[in-house]
């Protein structure tokens, strides 16, 4: 449970509360408007006073964002609301923990060139666009240096010569921030420049914008990602079946239909879904939308996100309680990333 220092929660009469802004149909202009101060994210939702300071405190550290379209998922009034939880800055976020770090993944070691993080054989991952839809408070590259890896297209250039320079890689990985933060020009000219190199196979996304802005998947982003030669996979990343709406369903079947292989990868989080019963709803409705389970993640010890953690042993017993009830294909990987190793490692 999410604690406070003080107040009880306090549901202000449906009259008095905030009118939402209304969803626009661009979703440039739902990106441009999100929530980006945590006062208002809390008055919008109904939270008593008592959690301003520490959503302020959260806020100075690593600051909220929530579009609209995400906001009208969360439950006014519940400050315990498995999407809000996801969302919300806390005081927590500023306690010092050991073995939380700033790069718990150290990627910074293994960026040979401006927006190229190479670490695994065979597959390279491209910092496509170091903007966000949405700030998850428990990101593992919250602290991530984006000034330093956020190239020029004369910089990419360099960048792509290192791929096509490697015949053995075969899969380029866009992600960010978010990919599909970047415009549909610039996406649209990198894929273009990554399929003719002649031994890539696969285009790998890993995004959360289908999710949090569904309108994001329209006719431009359809047309350049269906174009293209490279076998294409889109990684979303969503941790409980609330996050999923009918936009979802729509946007995740336009994907589809467009060739599109769509994979989940999920990070278990306390207070969001570290029970079996959420866990199984949650495969059941990817399957409903066509996404396949993929991992499920323990969480990166980055700093300001310890409050999120599910210890080993917790995460071993939710899953062996999941192999219980759901069927084989729908049964996410339990999965750490350690540094160094040469793949993710299983729990």
């Amino acid at each position: 449970m999410i604690t406070r220092s003080s107040a009880l929660l306090q549901r202000p009469d449906r009259e008095t509360q905030p009118q939402p802004l209304p969803i626009q149909a661009r979703w440039q202009t739902q990106l441009a408007r999100a929530i980006r101060d945590p006062r208002e994210l809390c008055r919008r939702l109904g939270l008593d006073e008592a959690w301003w300071p520490g959503a302020e405190a959260g806020h100075a550290l690593f600051e909220v964002r929530v579009p609209e379209a995400y906001l009208a998922r969360i439950r006014p009034g519940d400050p315990s609301d498995p999407l809000l939880r996801q969302v919300l800055p806390l005081a927590e976020e500023a306690v010092t923990m050991a073995g939380y770090v700033a790069d718990p993944l150290a990627e910074v070691e293994h960026a040979p060139a401006p927006g190229l993080i190479h670490k695994y054989a065979g597959r390279v991952l491209l910092i496509a666009s170091p903007a966000c839809a949405v700030n998850c408070r428990y990101c593992f590259r919250r602290h991530f240096p984006y000034e330093e890896n956020a190239p020029s297209r004369a910089q990419w250039e360099s960048t792509l010569d290192y791929l096509r320079g490697d015949p053995s890689l075969h899969e380029a990985i866009l992600s960010g921030g978010d990919p599909l933060a970047a415009s549909d020009r610039q996406l649209a000219w990198l894929v273009e420049r990554l399929e003719g190199i002649s031994h890539l196979k696969r285009l790998r996304i890993h995004t959360r914008l289908p999710v949090v802005i569904p309108d994001r998947i329209d006719d431009a982003l359809l047309g350049w990602l269906g174009a293209t030669r490279l076998q294409k996979v889109m990684v979303l990343h969503i941790n409980h079946a609330n996050e999923i709406d009918e936009a979802v369903m729509a946007a995740c079947r336009r994907l589809s239909a467009a060739g599109v292989t769509l994979l989940n990868q999920s990070v278990l989080l306390r207070g969001v879904n570290d029970d079996v019963g959420t866990l199984c709803t949650l495969s059941e409705r990817l399957f409903e939308a066509g996404i396949l389970p993929y991992y499920l993640h323990v969480l990166d010890p980055v700093a300001g996100a310890a409050h999120f953690d599910v210890v080993d042993e917790e995460a071993r017993k939710l899953v062996a309680g999941l192999r219980e009830v759901l069927p084989g294909f729908l049964m996410p990987r339990l999965v750490r990333e350690i540094p160094g190793e040469a793949s993710k490692t299983p729990l």
